[in-house]
């Protein structure tokens, strides 16, 4: 009888299990079959729009003047304040006066030499009229000094005009309230060389208001001259019915929209610069008939928007783009992609695959009061015989 060796042994095992845990580690893993989930499903079907389109606004009056100086100087008086109500005549303003009372001044000197000259040239043409008629002199003498007093003459309407030019700047130093309105904006301050037509005051004139708002380029076609639109005061809640006075021809150039002016009627005095919300009834849509999703159920793809949409037939979900064309409340208002029937996952659409497998959920019904009373346990501890005899015999 051959005996073998137990370290032959001990060394096969080893080789063994070697060869064993090689393979092993060679063998692919186990695939991990994707979770069957639960969603939530929503029929796509038609609803009524229920929002309406505001547009924030503000009241700005009808006219509203920059009002500034017609010479310049330096300005030494500024007499209203921002807010500030004024009347029509009345002074705003004040700029240092001298250089220009120094320039009416000079006009009048002038004036006066201008009008001593044509006296001279005056009593000159009449003593020379007098020896022509006593036939002294010729008759082309007469006209040198006829041309002689005319030219005088002129210079001296001409120191006239200048003079009153000058008087007029020096009166321009004051500047004065055309109409009468509320100061909105004040341009420069005491001590600044202003100049001339720089603006100075800002004065809103009192009288007929309007309401701004800035609509986008596809919204404007809708808004008509002479339609009406809604003003509600977002302060004191008051609404009110006001025409669409102008409509801007041009873009802004920065925020590409384009502005609307409502005209209010006299009795309808809102504050000036308070904040409305404005209606137009040419955009408002409310009752159309629509595809609403609610924004949970929307799916970022690349650069568009899509929904899950189930296959019954193999219980499955895919991708459906879909293309949105605006908000209503907290929903969305699909343009395409959709028709009523198809139903949507409305849950969870973070979490799902193309393809993947899905169940419908549904929530649990909480049991009713009156089952609950029947199968609830009774608090009494009922005994077997045998635990009863036991208890007597003892």
């Amino acid at each position: 009888m051959n005996f073998v060796p137990a370290s032959k042994h001990l060394g096969r095992f080893a080789v063994t299990i070697a060869a064993a845990t090689l393979l092993a580690a060679c063998s692919k893993p186990a695939v991990t079959e994707e979770p069957i989930r639960a969603v939530k499903l929503l029929t796509v079907g038609t609803a009524a729009t229920q929002s309406t389109l505001e547009y924030a606004a503000e009241v700005k009056p009808r006219v509203e003047s920059r009002l500034g100086f017609r010479v310049g100087g330096k300005l030494t008086q500024r007499l209203v304040d921002v807010g500030q109500r004024v009347k029509a005549g009345q002074l705003l303003a004040q700029i240092d006066p001298q250089d220009l009372q120094l320039g009416a001044a000079a006009a009048a000197a002038q004036v006066q030499a201008a009008r001593t000259t044509r006296d001279l040239a005056a009593a000159d043409f009449k003593r020379y009229q007098a020896l022509k008629e006593q036939n002294f002199i010729g008759a082309a003498e007469l006209e040198r000094r006829e041309a002689t007093l005319k030219s005088a003459q002129a210079q001296l309407d001409q120191a006239q005009a200048q003079l009153n030019v000058q008087g007029n700047q020096a009166a321009y130093a004051a500047l004065h309230a055309d109409v009468s309105g509320v100061v909105t904006a004040v341009l420069a301050e005491r001590g600044q060389v202003v100049a001339a037509g720089s603006p100075v005051v800002q004065i809103a004139q009192d009288g007929a208001r309007d309401v701004v708002f800035a609509v986008p380029e596809d919204k404007v076609a809708a808004i008509r001259l002479g339609s009406e639109v809604t003003v509600k005061s977002w302060s004191s809640g008051l609404s009110v019915k006001a025409l669409v006075r102008e409509v801007a021809a041009s873009a802004d150039p920065v925020t590409r929209t384009f502005s609307v002016k409502v005209a209010l009627a006299a009795k309808d005095d809102l504050p000036l610069g308070s904040t409305v919300s404005v209606l137009p009834a040419g955009v408002q849509h409310t009752g159309t008939q629509v595809i609403k999703l609610p924004t949970a159920a929307l799916f970022a793809q690349g650069q568009g928007t899509a929904v899950w949409v189930l296959d019954e037939a193999s219980m499955t979900v895919k991708l459906q783009p879909i293309q949105v064309a605006t908000a209503d409340g907290n929903d969305v208002v699909v343009a395409a992609g959709l028709q009523p029937g198809m139903q949507v996952v409305v849950a969870g659409v973070h979490v799902l695959a193309p393809g993947q497998k899905v169940t419908i959920y549904k929530e649990k019904t909480p049991l009713a009061l009156g089952n609950q009373a029947q199968t609830a346990p009774s608090n009494v501890a009922i005994q077997s015989p045998a635990a009863a005899v036991s208890a007597a015999a003892k």
